[in-house]
Parts: C-alpha cells; sequence; structure tokens
C-alpha cells in the first residue's frame, strides 16, 4: 500500500476556488482503479491549510493516477492558486488498508 500526505496553503482570494478543486479532485480520485482513500481537510490548527490524505493499493496505481489528465489539471492549478509550495510526500507501508485487519 502506498500513503501519499500533502498540503497547500490558502488565501482569502482563493480559498474558495482551491476548496473546490480540491474536494472535486478527492471525489474524481475515489473512482480511480486501485484509490482506497482519498480526502482534502482544512488543517484544525490552521484553518488557511488544507491537508491532502491518499491511500493507494499499489504503485501502479498511484503512477497511473500521477498520469490522468485530470490530476495533472489539478497540480498545475493548485500550484498558481497555493502560497509558497505544495507539500507532498509519498510513504510506502506494508500492511492493510485502514479499516482492516
Amino acid at each position: 500500500m502506498i500513503i501519499v500526505t500533502g498540503s497547500a496553503v490558502m488565501c482569502d482570494e482563493t480559498r474558495a476556488e482551491m476548496t473546490a478543486i480540491s474536494i472535486a479532485h478527492s471525489v474524481r480520485s475515489r473512482g480511480e482503479p486501485g484509490c482506497i482513500a482519498h480526502s482534502v481537510h482544512v488543517d484544525c490548527e490552521d484553518d488557511d491549510r488544507l491537508v491532502y490524505l491518499e491511500f493507494w493499493q499499489d504503485d501502479a496505481a498511484l503512477k497511473a493516477h500521477f498520469a490522468v489528465p485530470e490530476s495533472i489539471a489539478f497540480a498545475r492549478r493548485l500550484g498558481e492558486l497555493a502560497e509558497g509550495r505544495i507539500a507532498m510526500q509519498v510513504h510506502p507501508v506494508a500492511g492493510n488498508a485502514p479499516g482492516g485487519a
């Protein structure tokens, strides 16, 4: 399994669009083969920060996700809107999916 974590910082002018495109991206991504979970959250300690959490079946599924034109367009637009750099970390892990035994 692969876990992807990330974050992006919003400002008042970009908050609505960043939130909307992030939710749409998560909803769309959940339907991709190999996607176990995909979500976006507002940081409870910094409400200008969006936090992304993704669980993928394997590296092939994640690579396929990164190659989807809509994913490329989302990343490009998010980069244009975000304050500073977008953070992203990829964590290969052994074990079961969330909620698994």
